[in-house]
């Protein structure tokens, strides 16, 4: 009996696999992929951890591999390093390309980090709190308490680690999905757009954060569904 094909999807910054899990578990088991969602090793090695995850979960043969955000950009990453063994890529929300100098989520990552080393973690997710909607706090609340004493140095990291360039992107053989939230400003559509130019071969859904308020699945969906139009298979 063949095993179902599987999917290993990692977390944006300062979130986990809970959220992953909720946003992709049913949408990749609707095209008979296994969804595997690494919990996140908090710390200054945090994209290090995951790249190894990756790694580890490829042992057995060539294996889907995407995240969030953050978990996007290093999942290109190890896609680009490791070509033979990624066999699709699922990019939901990437937050920029090259340098993160400038970018709006690396902006509100080194924000963040600055509030948890003067203020601590429950100063910090109140502060959030009041500038996020109800769903996004009672997410962050669940995840940042799960980095504890960690939260701090993983959200500098993600601030200041590069993201494949536009131009590392045009060596990415596999069909990419990409999705994004036309109504996100931390994870603008300019930057899902410039990444579907760049990519090969890449298919791009948008959809918004409306929706994820309302349902998780909704960005998974869009994601696997433009992996799929991009000539996925499973």
């Amino acid at each position: 009996m063949t095993s179902s094909p599987i999917a290993v999807v990692l977390p944006g910054t300062g979130s986990d696999d809970v959220f992953v899990t909720s946003v992709f578990r049913r949408p990749l088991a609707a095209v008979g992929v296994r969804l595997v969602a690494p919990a996140p090793m908090p710390g200054p090695t945090l994209a290090d951890a995951y790249l190894a995850a990756l790694s580890r979960a490829a042992a057995g043969g060539p294996i889907l591999v995407g995240g969030i955000s953050l978990g996007a950009h290093v999942a290109t990453e190890w896609a680009l390093r490791n070509p033979h063994d990624c066999a699709g890529l699922l990019l939901a929300l990437p937050a920029w390309h090259g340098r993160p100098d400038g970018h709006p989520a690396a902006f509100a990552a080194r924000h963040s980090a600055h509030v948890v080393r003067t203020r601590g973690i429950e100063r910090a997710l109140s502060d959030t709190a009041a500038a996020v909607s109800p769903w996004l706090a009672t997410e962050l609340a669940r995840a940042w308490r799960r980095y504890g004493p960690w939260l701090a140095g993983a959200l500098e990291h993600a601030a200041t680690r590069d993201a494949p360039t536009t131009a590392a992107l045009r060596g990415v053989r596999v069909p990419a999905g990409i999705a994004a939230c036309v109504d996100d400003p931390i994870h603008p559509t300019k930057v899902a757009e410039a990444w579907s130019r760049a990519l090969p071969t890449a298919g791009l859904i948008s959809t918004t954060l409306r929706a994820l308020a309302a349902d998780r699945e909704s960005l998974g969906r869009a994601t696997v569904l433009a992996w799929l139009r991009a000539g996925g298979r499973p």
